[in-house]
């Protein structure tokens, strides 16, 4: 049987999202307000506004995300570490980080793991979400990136960054949960604009979704 949705329960996996580099102080304000007015999972926001956040959604059960060497995932494990840590000082709640895409093109997953690895130990007891980029990876590496991911220590792992050269994909969904194990969770973005294109990734296997049209999608939800 199919899982039947509410607006609670679709809202509640979903992390409402503006990414892009002219957001406004306002559009953050207003992208707060949205995710307390509908009950999203979360905002995930660029490091400049995490701070806003947490002031704006003091008291309330929306989480601050912010997102670490983000889009390339090429800064140095250092520096994403330090990225991450400071962060979740100014109160983000999850990381989504992006993956050393150039080590994983490579073959280099010792590369990929320990830089993931360092993410996860600067955020302490926040889970990160690592992001493969699917978008450029075959599907030998797709497996490969969750595997390391997992034994990193991630608590997801997440399709696409939505800057990439394409988004979240059933496809992909399916190769990642079965990778990842039942221990970690999958977050799909990039490309999801209609309650459709959202639960046909959740009932692939996603557990959270990253949409900028999240008020978009429960609205749509079937009566």
């Amino acid at each position: 049987m199919p899982k039947v949705w509410t607006k609670a329960s679709l809202a509640a996996t979903i992390d409402h999202t503006a990414l892009k580099a002219v957001c406004t102080e306002q559009q953050i304000q207003e992208l707060c307000a949205e995710a307390k007015a509908n009950g999203f999972a979360s905002v995930c926001v660029n490091p400049v506004w995490v701070s806003k956040c947490a002031k704006e959604l003091a008291g309330t059960k929306v989480l601050v995300c912010s997102v670490v060497g983000f889009p390339l995932g090429a800064n140095t494990s250092e520096i994403k570490a330090q990225e991450a840590a400071l962060a979740v000082k100014q109160g983000a709640q999850e990381i989504d980080m992006v993956i050393n895409l150039g080590a994983a093109k490579s073959g280099d997953w010792k590369t990929v793991e320990d830089d993931i690895r360092a993410v996860v130990k600067a955020c302490g007891k926040a889970p990160v979400k690592v992001i493969i980029e699917a978008c450029y990876l075959t599907d030998q590496e797709k497996v490969k990136a969750c595997e390391h991911a997992t034994k990193a220590g991630a608590a997801f792992v997440k399709t696409s960054t939505g800057f990439g050269t394409g988004g979240a994909t059933v496809d992909d969904v399916r190769i990642m949960k079965q990778a990842a194990g039942p221990q970690v969770k999958v977050k799909a973005s990039g490309g999801i604009r209609s309650y459709h294109d959202a639960i046909k990734l959740l009932e692939a296997g996603a557990d959270r979704l990253g949409a900028s049209s999240g008020v978009v999608i429960v609205t749509e939800l079937p009566d």
